[in-house]
């Protein structure tokens, strides 16, 4: 993975961090979003940790040339910055991004994020999560009610994974909460994406909010990952 943020001391606190777990290599690093392209290009990384604010390039443009880049398909960007604002989801999501997480976030949630990310799943924080569905519920004309009959072909294990993902829960978060493997969490969570025809974990927290599935609002809750 390639780390990229304009502030070299942030670079090394995240690189210290990431390379004590023993499934996780730091392989480069850049300090815009300029020189994380070119870099992204060069090592092909598995994840890309990708700051928004920084100078030449900001991150989300970086973001859309990284996943525009047929040859990077394989490569997963995730959005780690202080900025946790609707217009930066928002403008993520439509780049690209595959999970989107404050500065605030705790080491080993990070770690835990980077292997989401590296295992194909998306993955917001809580707040992003929030603002998603906040920047939804303001603007329904945009996204159409659906159907709740469509959940008609969810098995109650898939409907009640999906209200878990719609609270901003991880996969090991809910693999934790349901006392279930990661991996049976995260098929039920592919196989429910799928009947839904949702295409992202983004959209299925949406469609949780649009069938009424998931609450109409946020009751309190951490910023943990």
């Amino acid at each position: 993975m390639i780390l990229v943020d304009d502030q070299a001391l942030l670079r090394d606190a995240l690189r210290t961090v990431l390379d004590s777990a023993d499934d996780i290599a730091v392989v480069g690093e850049a300090s815009d979003g300029r020189e994380a392209v070119a870099l992204t290009r060069e090592v092909r990384p598995d994840v890309v940790i990708m700051d928004i604010r920084m100078p030449n390039m900001d991150g989300i443009t970086a973001t859309v040339d990284i996943c525009a880049d047929p040859e990077l398909r394989a490569t997963r960007v995730l959005i780690l910055t202080t900025y946790e604002t609707d217009e930066h989801i928002a403008q993520a999501l439509r780049a690209g991004a595959s999970g989107f997480v404050g500065k605030g976030i705790e080491a080993h949630d990070l770690m835990d994020a980077v292997r989401t990310i590296a295992d194909g799943d998306t993955l917001l924080s809580p707040t992003a999560t929030r603002s998603l569905v906040a920047r939804f519920l303001a603007t329904p004309v945009a996204t159409p009610a659906r159907d709740p009959e469509q959940l008609a072909a969810l098995t109650p294990r898939e409907r009640e994974m999906v209200a878990l993902v719609a609270t901003g829960l991880s996969n090991l978060e809910i693999a934790d909460r349901m006392y279930l493997s990661p991996f049976t969490v995260r098929a039920h969570v592919q196989r429910a994406m799928t009947k839904l025809r949702a295409r992202d974990r983004a959209q299925l927290v949406v469609i949780a909010y649009q069938t009424g599935l998931a609450g109409t609002a946020f009751n309190g809750g951490t910023d943990q990952v």
